[in-house]
């Protein structure tokens, strides 16, 4: 029987509003141990800043990430899923789009979950190192 991305997602993403400044949202990635915030506005998925995003965008570029919001770098218009797609769309669009993580919303757009590679090498092969790597606690 196919998965549902509901069985492999993470619940509760960490969020941030649009107007975070890059310093908040980097204290918040380091603080949850994550790579990645959704960026949201008045509670709707706008975008998703990355770790990467704040390096190659934000510093590389000189912008002061105490006034630079997280709007002005992050991805905007991010690929998405809903809970009850396959796990088998949701790998084919990461492959598709070279992404390693996918918001996941409801139908009315309610933003439930998220998706990583991490998630998906557990769930499609629990035995790889990406899957050992995914599973392992924080700071190991």
């Amino acid at each position: 029987m196919t998965r549902r991305v509901h069985e492999v997602m993470t619940e509760n993403p960490v969020t941030v509003d649009k107007l975070t400044s890059l310093a908040e949202a980097a204290r918040v990635m380091r603080d949850a141990d994550i790579g990645d915030v959704l960026v949201v506005d008045e509670g709707r998925l706008r975008g998703i800043l990355t770790d990467r995003d704040l390096v190659v965008r934000a510093m590389a570029e000189n912008r002061d990430p105490a006034e630079t919001t997280v709007q002005a770098v992050c991805s905007s218009e991010p690929v998405t899923v809903r809970p009850s797609d396959d796990v088998i769309h949701a790998v084919t669009l990461m492959r598709r789009n070279a992404l390693r993580r996918l918001p996941v919303e409801t139908e009315d757009g309610e933003l439930v979950g998220v998706v990583t590679l991490g998630d998906l090498a557990v769930e499609q092969d629990p035995g790889s190192a990406l899957a050992a790597i995914a599973a392992a606690e924080p700071g190991t």
